[in-house]
């Protein structure tokens, strides 16, 4: 960990380090911990100062992303709407996004999105002040249906149960074939 935050001082600048190390525990009281995370053995060596290629580069710097940013300053993003209304006030426009402040772990890595936001919450928008006039180059209307939870995965099944306190791990397995039975 300390390696870590002193590649992250040394390559993004103290304003990506947060206050102290980032500790992290599992979410579920009844979770299996019996390995270590895959991680660099030296965070000095980057991605880019390693003579890898192909598949080999790619996972290399997958790993190595993901170890970082697990130790860099939170991303600092502000919710906006923007409201854009004619000169008549008789139709207005509505767009919901997030303007990103500061970015940090993002930086190196996003996430992807879950399933539950929609398209629609997740665009960036760029900064705007209240008040800010806008010029329209094209519109286009698009309607919308909701759409359904996305249903389970085998994965996505046993984080849930995980999550209510169903079942041990040892018996995830056996859980599953019933149910698929």
């Amino acid at each position: 960990v300390s390696d870590c935050r002193a590649a992250i001082a040394s390559n993004y600048g103290d304003a990506y380090l947060p206050g102290s190390a980032r500790v992290y525990k599992s979410k579920a009281k009844n979770a299996q911990e019996a390995h270590e995370a895959i991680r660099p053995t030296g965070f000095s060596r980057t991605p880019q100062s390693l003579n890898l290629t192909g598949d080999e580069a790619k996972l290399y710097e997958l790993i190595w992303k993901r170890a970082t940013a697990s130790q860099m300053a939170s991303a600092k993003l502000e919710r906006t709407t923007v409201t854009v209304v004619d000169d008549r006030d008789s139709l207005a426009l509505r767009a919901t996004g997030q303007v990103v402040r500061f970015d940090g772990f993002l930086k190196l890595y996003e996430a992807s999105k879950p399933k539950s936001e929609t398209e629609e919450d997740s665009r960036t928008h760029p900064p705007l002040k209240s008040g800010q006039g806008a010029n329209a180059k094209k519109v286009e209307a698009e309607q919308h249906f909701t759409q359904p939870p996305p249903r389970y995965s085998e994965a996505s099944l046993v984080k849930r149960m995980e999550e209510l306190g169903i079942g041990r791990p040892s018996t995830y397995a056996s859980i599953l074939k019933v149910l698929q039975d």
